[in-house]
């Protein structure tokens, strides 16, 4: 594998008056891995995307990809680099295979089995004479991912790709980007989806409002992890409270019912406790995982960001 970074920034700052959407951003990604940017609508995801891709030059700090940098190469820059920032667009008017052969077009052509085989790749082969605008939204948003495939790209860029799916869309985007990582090709994704990111990603950058909160592998955010929290209801929920915490759970009030966090051994013996005592159990569910609720702490705005970041 090549030592060249795929993503190499540092320093990486943008400002619009006073706001300040990207603030001194440093990331590396290697080729070869999938790599997720996560953070809440606003923390700059999307900012730091715009100017990889040139749409947008950064106030300070340097970025190159794949080696080479807009400063010193212009538009070879995006030589071995695809995808799409918010969602594509096509003319809804032409079929799929049609776009795809005038996006073909403006780097100089491709033949007719490469676009079969990148229509084969994203599931859209029964479909491609179809025109896109009886499309769903998840086609589209693979018609996208199959517009950027035809470049062959060493990095392929995808902004929040299931953003606005159903869940049966979800789930077919995460399926699709899982089976081109195992190809080695390398995938930069956004999303402020935690359960999106752990599934797909090996290593994470976290942003909230356009500074890192952490960096780091999906295993290491793991262990920094909070306890797994339940949702309880029960016929006697201020009893139900008492032997929570007398077993050292962190307890707090929902309307109705309380919210349990701590390990899952002892959330088990405080439901077989509460049978015990005569107290029925009318509900017990798993709120956010341990990882969805480490996010939420993370890009919660009273979080001293020094001291979070990694």
């Amino acid at each position: 594998m090549s030592d060249v970074l795929a993503v190499d920034a540092i320093g990486l700052t943008k400002t619009y008056g006073a706001l300040t959407a990207v603030d001194r951003l440093n990331l590396q990604v290697s080729q070869g891995e999938v790599y997720g940017v996560l953070g809440p609508n606003g923390a700059g995801k999307t900012t730091f995307l715009r100017m990889l891709f040139g749409l947008i030059r950064p106030d300070s700090g340097a970025l190159r990809v794949l080696g080479r940098s807009w400063t010193a190469d212009g538009v070879r820059a995006l030589d071995g680099v695809a995808g799409f920032v918010e969602s594509p667009k096509f003319y809804p008017n032409l079929s799929g295979r049609k776009n795809l052969q005038l996006l073909a077009g403006l780097d100089g052509g491709t033949s007719p089995s490469k676009i079969d085989e990148v229509l084969e790749t994203v599931d859209l082969r029964d479909r491609s004479r179809d025109k896109v605008g009886g499309y769903s939204f998840g086609m589209r948003q693979r018609l996208g991912v199959a517009a950027a495939l035809l470049r062959d790209p060493k990095l392929l860029v995808l902004d929040e790709p299931a953003n606005g799916l159903d869940p049966a869309g979800i789930r077919d985007m995460r399926a699709l980007v899982k089976r081109l990582a195992t190809s080695g090709l390398t995938v930069l994704l956004s999303s402020h989806d935690m359960a999106e990111v752990e599934e797909i990603c090996d290593d994470v950058t976290i942003m909230r409002s356009g500074a890192v909160v952490y960096h780091g592998s999906i295993a290491t955010l793991r262990s920094r992890a909070p306890e797994q929290a339940h949702e309880l209801h029960t016929t006697d929920d201020e009893h139900a409270a008492l032997l929570a915490a007398a077993r050292g759970l962190e307890v707090s009030r929902l309307s109705p019912g309380l919210a349990v966090r701590g390990p899952q051994a002892e959330i088990d013996a405080l439901v077989a406790g509460i049978v015990a005592d005569g107290v029925a159990l009318r509900g017990l569910a798993r709120r956010e995982t341990p990882l969805e609720a480490l996010f939420f702490m993370l890009t919660e705005p009273d979080l001293d960001l020094a001291g979070a970041a990694r």
